[in-house]
């Protein structure tokens, strides 16, 4: 992806009310980060999987949307790697391929909602919002 910036943070917010994206597909990356901020929602985004590792290490991350296929690793490798570093974080895993063992892969993971792309963008946002509601599992 060239010499882009790895994020891009769309509003002022503390940690605890950011969402973050991971998706290697920067247009992806940005038609949903408008959708967030058209409701509201502040988002960091990140076109590499190991960047936002990176961050996690450093920030703390509430809810984070990664897509299930990126060259870098894929979204359920990230997960594994997250669930680890911040166990607390709630996931929206979304994607573009409908693939059931993969599916059923994230929701054995404890994923907080598993969406296919394209998914309704209210359905999308109400997914979100309710990842950002579910109490921290620390």
């Amino acid at each position: 992806m060239g010499d882009r910036a790895a994020y891009m943070t769309f509003g002022e917010k503390s940690d605890a009310e950011i969402v973050c994206l991971v998706d290697d597909d920067l247009s992806v990356l940005k038609s949903i980060q408008r959708l967030l901020a058209s409701d509201g929602l502040s988002v960091r985004g990140f076109n590499k999987p190991k960047e936002f590792l990176a961050h996690v290490q450093s920030h703390f991350v509430p809810v984070v949307i990664l897509d299930i296929w990126m060259e870098e690793m894929s979204g359920l490798e990230l997960q594994a790697h997250l669930s680890e570093l911040s166990p607390a974080t709630r996931v929206i895993i979304i994607t573009g391929r409908d693939d059931p063992a993969a599916k059923r892969t994230a929701l054995q993971l404890g994923v907080a909602a598993f969406l296919t792309k394209p998914f309704d963008d209210a359905q999308f946002l109400n997914a979100v919002r309710s990842a950002l509601a579910m109490r921290p599992y620390e």
